[in-house]
């Protein structure tokens, strides 16, 4: 595996255009099979897609993919058993559930992989599918659910979990009957699916709401979408103008999607400007230190939890952070710590000290945000850092070598 080596300390200007949203990507695939043939576009160049692509090639969904537009053929798909060869690769495989479900009343899939940063249960999906009529049968690591007929039912999810709500959405929507989806997930990623499906003819009303209703219709045909913005991808590139940038552009953004971000950045004094769909930063400095919990959307992302930890090293006393998502995100304080940082970990919570300078350090990629928050610290750290265990990254940021290099980094790939 590749290698990215970074030698910090380089000032950032220029343009950074956003590309589609990872999330959004992940969950748009899988729905695709649900139609005859689809098109979705500002499809982002990353391994999580080509995963999804090669699943799609294994049930003998025919694809073309060309300048970031993807046209999806599913009429003769075949439904077969997705391997744990096949669903390992990406938490997200386990989107072709509901969806199989949905087409063809019955899946058999291994137990889906990713990032390794909390258990991240099933339960609800689960239950879900089973409310709407199915049998799941669980033997060590494989997923058997099927179903004569799904009906629609009230689902009152637990917790607003992105994941169960995409699964029940995607299973319910050829369902006999009318669903009600209460304390569903309201992500900006769950409005772009809802929009897909409704191109393709489903009846989903409720978007951008904790409360979905969906009406079962019988066929769907055709279906056009483009992927939003990637909001993720837009709050790191806006740490790293704020860290090291001399009127860095962050392009093709959707701010009303960071609103608790943008909140954060203002109490601690950062240097930035919205302007319409792009956000102009610069270095900032005598930064006040801020206390921050994650949240369900539309409350602090917990995938910017990591990267804005690297921020608050450079704030003037002592920040809190509390991770209310994922019990196992904290894995990127390690090689912070190593670099010159003081992060202490206290169960969900860690104490940032600052600010503190960092030193370029050998250091190694634990998960996909974990990655972003080691590449905000290497561009800003002193001298040259090694980032190993890089695919984590490839997963979610689309030519991220590419895109730093064009504005003045000096970041490169490099064989091991």
């Amino acid at each position: 595996m590749d290698k990215i080596k970074v030698i910090g300390k380089n000032v950032l200007s220029g343009k950074i255009y956003i590309s589609g949203s990872k999330n959004s990507v992940v969950s748009l695939l899988p729905a695709a099979i649900l139609s005859d043939e689809v098109v979705i576009e500002k499809v982002p160049h990353i391994s999580d897609v080509e995963n999804l692509e090669e699943i799609l090639r294994y049930l003998n969904v025919k694809f073309s993919l060309e300048s970031g537009v993807i046209h999806i053929d599913s009429k003769n798909m075949e439904n077969k058993p997705i391997t744990l060869e096949y669903s390992s690769k990406l938490r997200a495989s386990y989107y072709f559930m509901g969806a199989l479900l949905s087409r063809f009343k019955r899946v058999e899939i291994s137990l889906p992989g990713g990032c390794h940063i909390g258990a991240r249960p099933m339960d609800f999906h689960l239950k879900g599918f089973e409310q709407l009529g199915a049998k799941v049968t669980v033997k060590d690591n494989l997923y058997i659910i099927e179903a004569d007929e799904l009906k629609g039912s009230k689902i009152d999810l637990p917790f607003p979990s992105v994941g169960a709500t995409v699964n029940i959405l995607l299973a319910s929507i050829q369902a006999d009957g009318t669903t009600i989806i209460n304390n569903a997930a309201s992500e900006p990623e769950i409005g772009n699916l809802i929009d897909f499906l409704n191109s393709m003819g489903a009846k989903i009303s409720g978007k951008d709401s904790n409360r979905l209703e969906i009406k079962g219709v019988k066929d769907l045909s055709g279906g056009m979408v483009k992927v939003i913005p990637d909001r993720i991808e837009a709050g790191t590139y806006i740490l790293a103008g704020v860290m090291n940038g001399d009127n860095l552009e962050i392009c093709d953004v959707i701010p009303e999607h960071l609103t608790s971000f943008f909140e954060k950045l203002e109490e601690m004094g950062c240097n930035f400007k919205i302007e319409g769909n792009k956000v102009i930063t610069n270095k900032s400095s005598h930064l006040k230190p801020v206390n921050i919990e994650t949240a369900v959307y539309p409350g602090f992302a917990t995938d910017l939890q990591q990267p804005i930890t690297t921020l608050l090293l450079q704030c003037e006393g002592e920040s809190t952070v509390k991770e209310t998502i994922y019990e196992n995100r904290f894995q990127n304080t390690k090689y912070l710590n190593e670099m010159g940082a003081n992060i202490k970990v206290m169960g969900d919570t860690i104490k940032v000290y600052g600010p503190t300078p960092l030193k370029g350090k050998l250091v190694r990629t634990s998960d996909l945000r974990a990655g972003a928050a080691l590449v905000l610290a290497a561009l800003s750290a002193e001298g040259e850092t090694t980032i190993t265990d890089i695919k984590h990254l490839l997963r979610g940021y689309s030519d991220l070598i590419k895109k730093l290099t064009n504005v003045g980094a000096k970041i490169w790939l490099e064989d091991e």
